[in-house]
């Protein structure tokens, strides 16, 4: 079964050479592309792909913003952030976001159809570069959805499992299990080591 591909990016050359690449592959269908979130947008209401490549830097938008409406409103689109930047800032702004993964400007057809085809199984994909800039200090940060985002911040405020839960719309197990999520991720103790550790490195 084809993948349906859609790009959005203000810059010509990158659509066409991104275009270049994919579109004689046998496992891609290419949907077409917008030059800025407007455009995306109105494309969207019409047909959806199963993965959009998204450039950080629109003319009306930025790219996290647009990602974060199009995950509100698709949310079973993929998301690629698309970028000729590699800091860990941005990078994690775009997955905070709903973003499925992050390559580079650079990268080559190789790089570009397995950046694809692991989205698609709803893994997470870095460019080399990119999971690179992710490590801080020799070790890894951790990767946070948006949801546990949610609950870190609910139990840094001091609400209870029950309160969190009533808050978010979840089930007290669900809480539960974000909470014990979090505190692997972070290699975290207790409550007040995972605070702490989130604070530190900028999560919270």
């Amino acid at each position: 079964m084809k993948a349906g591909v859609f790009i959005v990016d203000d810059h010509y050359m990158v659509i066409e050479g991104i275009r270049s690449l994919l579109q004689h592959e046998k496992n891609i269908d290419w949907l077409g592309h917008a030059a800025n979130a407007a455009s995306c947008l109105s494309f969207l209401k019409q047909q959806q792909p199963d993965v959009l490549l998204m450039d950080i830097s629109l003319p009306d938008k930025s790219g996290t913003d647009l990602c974060k409406e199009v995950k509100l409103l698709y949310p079973a689109v993929f998301v690629l952030g698309l970028s000729t930047f590699n800091q860990q800032a941005i990078i994690r702004n775009m997955m905070d976001n709903g973003a499925s993964g992050y390559i580079l400007k650079n990268a080559d057809k190789e790089e570009v159809l397995e950046a694809i085809r692991v989205v698609l199984t709803g893994k997470t994909y870095f460019s080399p570069e990119a999971a690179v800039s992710m490590k801080e200090t020799g070790k890894e940060m951790p990767l946070v959805t948006r949801r546990e985002k949610e609950v870190l911040r609910l139990i840094a405020a001091g609400l209870t499992n029950a309160e969190i839960a009533g808050q978010l719309f979840i089930s007290i197990p669900t809480v539960n299990t974000h909470r014990k999520s979090l505190l692997e991720k972070f290699d975290a103790k207790n409550t007040a080591i995972l605070i702490s550790k989130a604070i530190r490195q900028g999560i919270i």
